[in-house]
């Protein structure tokens, strides 16, 4: 249907639907977060805004909107103004090549795993020019710690995404999802393993939420943002579980491809689906799973994950040559 549109009407129409799923998306899987966090802790959590609290985030943003917008006075300004765009426009720029069926993509690109992961990777710069450039030594802290995340968890992620990417001898997700078969659930299960732990990290979400440690550095480098520019910053991290959510969707679940069909609308919600429940899982860790310590969280990367992620990579590199 939208390739007898006008190029320009298509292009429009696709950032549009884009940029309506960016926006929607995140507030949703906050919503999630929300409600499962209430039960799980035996709790009703937000309940007063709208049907069973379901108007909460609408609400938050409300209140982001009038506060007011402060620049502390020793702080770098065009940095510190700059930050939330930074990380948060990397995570738009993925989900725009992210597959939620064969034919339900906004921007096919050929390399369109080594984008998203190069897209995602520059999110993580706005956390560094967030700590640096609040001018308050808690935010620098929790900036070199977002830096130490980075360069650590990286490597591995990147290791485990290239082990599907050469077993499926393609850098294209689309490609990917049609060499993927149910085997692979097996045959990359350490990959995946290693993909969703540097992920997390990468996040830093909860085990790994070091850089934002409030019981230590009191939000770290967000600390002196209020706002809009702060909930911009809640807005890059739920975009971004949501982004990491599809990307392992697509690497290790098979994306779209499901039990009973998986044709257009039918194949994009097997994709929601997945991704819905890699994204619970994210959001479930930050009630069960208690702060590692920085040190532990860097031996962690370099000598169980790295090591993992190297020997997968191997087994997969000796299966697709002997197995073809």
């Amino acid at each position: 249907m939208l390739a007898e549109l006008p190029v320009a009407l298509e292009v429009a129409l696709k950032a549009v639907v884009v940029l309506a799923a960016f926006l929607s998306l995140p507030l949703a899987l906050g919503q999630l977060e929300h409600k499962l966090m209430g039960h799980m802790q035996g709790r009703l959590g937000p309940m007063e805004a709208g049907p069973h609290g379901m108007l909460q985030l609408v609400a938050d943003g409300i209140k982001f909107a009038q506060k007011e917008d402060v620049t502390p006075a020793a702080a770098d300004r065009p940095v510190f103004r700059l930050a939330p765009a930074v990380a948060l426009i990397p995570y738009l720029v993925a989900l725009a090549v992210i597959p939620w069926s064969a034919a339900w993509v906004a921007a096919d690109v050929p390399a369109s795993l080594l984008l998203v992961l190069a897209v995602t990777s520059v999110g993580v710069i706005g956390t560094l020019m967030a700590g640096w450039g609040s001018g308050n030594k808690y935010s620098l802290l929790g900036g070199l710690r977002a830096g130490a995340q980075l360069v650590s968890y990286e490597i591995p992620l990147l290791l485990a995404a290239a082990s599907v990417a050469m077993a499926a001898g393609t850098l294209s997700l689309t490609g990917i999802v049609q060499e993927w078969s149910w085997w692979w659930l097996l045959w990359q299960a350490p990959a995946a393993v290693v993909f969703l732990v540097a992920t997390v990290a990468e996040l830093q979400r909860t085990p790994f939420d070091a850089p934002i440690a409030d019981s230590e550095i009191v939000f770290g480098p967000l600390t002196e943002y209020t706002g809009l520019r702060f909930a911009f910053f809640l807005l890059a991290e739920y975009a971004g579980i949501v982004v990491m959510s599809l990307l392992f969707t697509v690497l290790f679940l098979g994306g779209w491809r499901g039990p009973f069909g998986d044709i257009g609308v039918v194949g994009a919600l097997w994709t929601l689906l997945k991704a819905t429940l890699v994204g619970a899982f994210i959001l479930w860790l930050r009630v069960a799973w208690p702060r590692v310590r920085e040190d532990q969280l860097q031996r962690l990367a370099w000598l169980v994950l790295l090591p993992v992620a190297l020997a997968q990579l191997a087994i997969t590199g000796v299966g697709v040559v002997v197995l073809g």
